[in-house]
Formats: structure tokens, sequence, C-alpha cells
């Protein structure tokens, strides 16, 4: 894949941390430049709401006016970057940041879950077949777990687009990797996190 992405800044990251501005980023992200008011359609809002959520996250570098299209009554917004990524930090403030982001992230996912469960009888069995909810639950140290996320997130960028086979459709992967909860929330020395 080759997807031009944004690292944000703490600041940046805290404007998108709203689920309502990540489902308009994923949207433009995912189905292309649109209008404030065929956003608000699509999500249920209205359109004042939808501007203003649009403003937000082009003042922080999210999304652009797409010159493209429109016109004097009508604005058109795409996004600025295909993803958003995220990088390991020890500042307080950009940490804070990061945690509000993956709350909201966590929200949409489990929208966007519950939303496939729900059409799944719908889904024809090639598709059904090539769709999974597992999980699977590791021992494993800090080390190996991120050693392991990142293999897969190798894998999945590695994998070949081509938007012009026969049958493509766009497909979602969903990676969460993370301790099981209850386990090691708790003051860990810090020699024994790098274990």
């Amino acid at each position: 894949m080759d997807l031009t992405s944004i690292t944000p800044e703490p600041h940046q990251l805290r404007a998108l941390s709203h689920p309502v501005r990540l489902r308009i980023l994923g949207l433009l992200r995912s189905e292309g430049p649109t209008t404030a008011t065929a956003l608000a359609t699509r999500l249920g809002l209205n359109s004042g709401a939808t501007s203003y959520h649009l403003r937000q996250l082009a003042q922080h570098g999210f999304v652009e006016d797409d010159a493209e299209r429109g016109n004097g009554r009508e604005r058109w917004w795409r996004a600025s970057a295909q993803s958003t990524r995220t990088e390991f930090t020890t500042d307080p403030e950009a940490r804070a940041a990061e945690d509000a982001f993956v709350q909201a992230v966590a929200v949409v996912h489990t929208e966007q879950l519950q939303r496939a469960v729900e059409e799944r009888e719908l889904v024809p069995d090639a598709w059904r077949r090539a769709s999974t909810l597992s999980d699977w639950g590791l021992r494993l140290t800090p080390r190996r777990a991120e050693a392991l996320m990142t293999a897969l997130i190798a894998a999945i960028e590695e994998t070949d687009e081509d938007p012009a086979d026969e049958g493509a459709e766009d497909f979602v992967v969903v990676l969460h990797t993370f301790p099981r909860p209850g386990r090691v929330a708790r003051a860990v020395p810090e020699s024994e996190e790098e274990r």
C-alpha cells in the first residue's frame, strides 16, 4: 500500500479525539470528497454540526477544501492524508492526547464491528469465509508482543491492492493488540518494563 499519512502533534490529536470527527475523516478517506450536507445526511447529523467538525478537522490539518469540486454555494472537502499514525512517547501531554484519541477510536471501531455483524447474514459466502472475529490469548514479553504487532502490520501493509480486480471490495482489517485488561495495569519498575 502506498498511503499518505499524518503523524499529529498532541494538539492535533486532541482535535481528532471525537467519534464524530473520526467518522467524518473515515468517510472522506474511504469514499472520497463530499460536502458537509452529504456527510450530515450519511451520519444522521445536522449540517451545522457537521460543518463545525469539518472546520476543526481542517484547522488541524486532517481535511482540506477540494478545489476541483463545488461552486460558490457548495463547499467540498477531502482528506489531507489516507492514514493517521501515532508514535510511542513518554511525554505526559502527548500520552494524554493519544489516550483520548484511542478512546474515540475504540468507540468508532466498536460501532463499525457491530454494523458488520448486523450485515453478516447478507454477506456472500466467499466474503464470510474471508472474515473472522477471532482472538488469541498469548503469553509474551513486551518485546515479543511488539515484534508480533510489527510483523502483522508489515504483512498488512505489504498486501497488494488492485481496485481493478474483479470482485474486489473495500476490506477492513482492524488490529488491536493489548495486554489482557486487569493483568498489567499497575505500577511496574522501569527495569521490568523492558523485558
